[in-house]
């Protein structure tokens, strides 16, 4: 059977998605295209290529919002785009922990320019442009991979609010994170930037 790259990197999305990245392998790629471990390497040189190609697929597939609108605030952009971000990390499991590492692909190059053209219209220079891009993308894949990764149960929650109470400050913080959640905090945070970014032009 003749396969090719967007069969392997298919493939290994759905068993992502069944498994997780540390389940994900080589053999069981393998074995659910019904080919030869060596097939796939000639199109991929081990699984950290093959990660790669499935995080520039996990954004082609999922990550909508990667250019300003007409008229669009450079704010409104960047906050229209890391919350696209993160949608596209969230869809797939452990999407921040695929994602983290890689390189930009040259595809994207394109995408990237009108970006930072959006922040140095608004008055960044290009070196602030890509730094602001770069702080926002890595707090994105940060809040998720702490998404993800949050798999404690009622009772650990449990026993270290209980353990605060006598921390009054800290049961306060506490409360407020239970009570807003992942989503909300990822929104302050992401406010908490680009406000900052607003005094450095």
């Amino acid at each position: 059977m003749k396969i090719d790259r967007a069969q392997i990197v298919d493939t290994a999305l759905t068993i992502l998605n069944e498994v997780g990245i540390d389940g994900l392998s080589t053999r069981l790629i393998a074995q659910r295209l019904g080919v030869q471990q060596p097939a796939l390497y000639w199109h991929f040189k081990g699984k950290q290529n093959l990660l790669a190609a499935m995080n520039i697929e996990m954004l082609k597939r999922s990550h909508t919002r990667r250019t300003p609108l007409p008229g669009e605030t450079w704010q409104d952009f960047l906050r229209a785009n890391a919350r696209s971000f993160r949608s596209a990390l969230l869809t797939w499991r452990d999407g921040a922990r695929v994602h983290a590492g890689t390189e930009a692909d040259p595809s994207d190059l394109d995408t990237i320019e009108i970006q930072l053209g959006c922040l140095c219209e608004a008055g960044f220079t290009p070196g602030q442009a890509l730094e602001l891009q770069i702080a926002i993308g890595r707090y994105v894949v940060g809040c998720v991979l702490e998404e993800q990764a949050d798999t404690a149960d009622a009772s650990d929650r449990s026993d270290l609010d209980t353990a605060a109470e006598s921390h009054p400050n800290l049961a306060k913080a506490i409360a407020h994170y239970r009570a807003n959640g992942h989503e909300a905090f990822f929104e302050r945070g992401l406010d908490l930037l680009i406000r900052g970014a607003e005094t450095t032009k």
